[in-house]
């Protein structure tokens, strides 16, 4: 399904009989690299680069990994009803209303991006989210402003998507542009790193609190304090990009430094990100994002963000430790997630995503028996069967998904498209599947979920071009030394004969 590079429209005959005119052509569209067009990579500059996205990306899933983690507890708080599945659905309700609006900050935040620099975008999206999960954490109760409480904590939850729109797409844009070729994979790991440690953070945190407080003062007023937490956060990181150069890829774009052939796109680039544009010329790679994205988000927030509430609401497993098991598992995906990094470098991203798929296709019924049992050991097996099958997404995507688009609409069409399918099916994910348990009245039914996503994803990933060791479209190459630069350039133009 991949394009191939080039016109497979052109007559053989026609190249014949004119060798010289398709050769100009040829040179023309793909002309020999020169040393200033290939990017050498400063490690130091890729290691704070990385730092900044993933503190971004930490922040980002703690905030939406603390509102999941206190649903219940939320639900009591802004929801008031005798009835504990109408609080939760309120409480999942507003969860999913923060993803309503991403697509729109994908909209706004994306082609910004393109056209205003990645460094600048990330900045003020950073701002954002860490406003609106303080102000969450000051809102007062139902039983103190009624419904404007609610009223509040959607405002806010908005404010939060919002911003969150622009926030994936730009940080691992960021990343894949300032990584080297041959290790884009590694570095690309972790911005899924700092979603593991967000999560980390707010399963912990949470954990913690409730053990302390216990479940009257966490209902009165410890749940706001991992809230609160976000406004510290969100200054550093914002500390740290704001400290970064910006991507050598868009430098290059900027500075109408890119190769005789992208001259066509050069010219067009200060419209280049305009949404019309990115619906019509890059339509085919928007679907195969939408596919990949939508199967990933689906089984990461069904693991993630649903499995407390599942194990507690749907099981009567304590929430304690629903949490402390899911918490395990993530600490061990945290510890091998650079190593699938590595690995899709070295293997290509095609074979780590689809074996993330074809785990999830197969596996997801039987972890879910196995979690039925409600044994601390089979739940633990169950997790972590579909743990493993999730970091291999995880460790892969973050440098697959920027490979698809071309530079200089890259942050626009990836945060467009990762934003429509997150919304549609990742963060409706935990109302979906407690509304479906309540329709059907079977607790496999996240299994059945998950299955579903994993047939389109194996499909998706079937039609993905493999794009390892190879430089981003519409950039130059990417090394990681002088010599690697000089052998390209050795290669492609090699010495005249004497």
């Amino acid at each position: 399904m991949a394009a191939t590079d080039g016109d497979e429209s052109v007559n053989p005959a026609a190249v014949k009989r004119h060798r010289v005119l398709f050769r100009a052509i040829e040179k023309r569209r793909h002309p020999r690299l020169r040393r200033s067009d290939i990017t050498v990579t400063d490690e130091a500059a890729v290691k704070r680069a990385t730092k900044a996205a993933a503190l971004g990306n930490a922040m980002e899933w703690y905030d939406f990994g603390i509102y999941s983690y206190l649903a219940a507890t939320l639900g009591k708080v802004f929801f008031p009803s005798g009835n504990d599945t109408a609080q939760l659905l309120g409480s999942f309700a507003t969860f999913a209303v923060a993803f309503l609006v991403r697509p729109l900050g994908g909209m706004v935040f994306g082609p910004l991006g393109d056209k205003l620099g990645r460094k600048r975008i990330l900045s003020i999206t950073m701002i954002m989210m860490a406003v609106g999960t303080f102000a969450i954490g000051l809102i007062p109760s139902h039983a103190v402003i009624g419904l404007w409480a609610p009223a509040l904590l959607i405002l806010f939850r908005l404010v939060q998507g919002f911003s969150t729109g622009g926030e994936y797409g730009g940080a691992s844009t960021f990343i894949a542009e300032y990584a080297p070729d041959k290790r884009r994979g590694f570095f690309g790991s972790f911005l899924e790193f700092g979603t593991l440690a967000g999560y980390v953070g707010a399963s912990g945190l949470v954990v913690v609190l409730t053990g302390v407080l216990g479940d009257d003062q966490m209902l009165a007023w410890g749940w706001r304090i991992p809230f609160l937490v976000a406004a510290p956060l969100g200054f550093i990181g914002l500390y740290l990009r704001l400290k970064l150069d910006e991507t050598p890829a868009f430098q290059k774009l900027e500075g109408g430094q890119v190769k005789a052939g992208e001259a066509a796109d050069a010219v067009e680039t200060s419209a280049a990100a305009d949404l019309g544009k990115i619906f019509t010329r890059y339509w085919r790679p928007l679907l195969l994002c939408l596919a990949l994205v939508a199967a990933y988000n689906i089984t990461d927030y069904m693991l993630l963000s649903y499995m407390p509430t599942y194990l507690s609401d749907e099981l009567g497993y304590g929430t304690n430790h629903g949490l402390l098991i899911l918490l395990l598992v993530m600490v061990l995906q945290m510890c091998v997630i650079n190593q699938v990094g590595r690995l899709s470098d070295r293997f290509g991203r095609k074979p780590l995503l689809m074996t993330g798929m074809l785990g999830f296709l197969f596996l997801s019924v039987p972890s879910f028996l196995l979690i039925g049992q409600g044994s601390v050991a089979l739940i633990t097996l169950g997790l972590l069967l579909m743990g493993l099958s999730l970091v291999a997404l995880l460790g892969t995507m973050s440098a697959a998904l920027p490979a698809i688009f071309p530079t200089h609409v890259r942050y626009g069409s990836l945060s467009v498209s990762y934003n429509l399918a997150t919304s549609v099916f990742g963060g409706t994910t935990p109302l979906v599947i407690t509304a479906l348990i309540g329709v059907f009245g079977t607790n496999l039914m996240p299994a059945y979920y998950a299955t579903a996503a994993a047939v389109v994803g194996v499909v998706a990933v079937l039609c993905m071009r493999e794009t390892a060791n190879a430089p981003l479209a519409g950039s130059p190459p990417c090394v990681e030394t002088e010599e690697e630069a000089a052998e390209l350039v050795q290669v492609q133009s090699p010495r005249p004969r004497s």
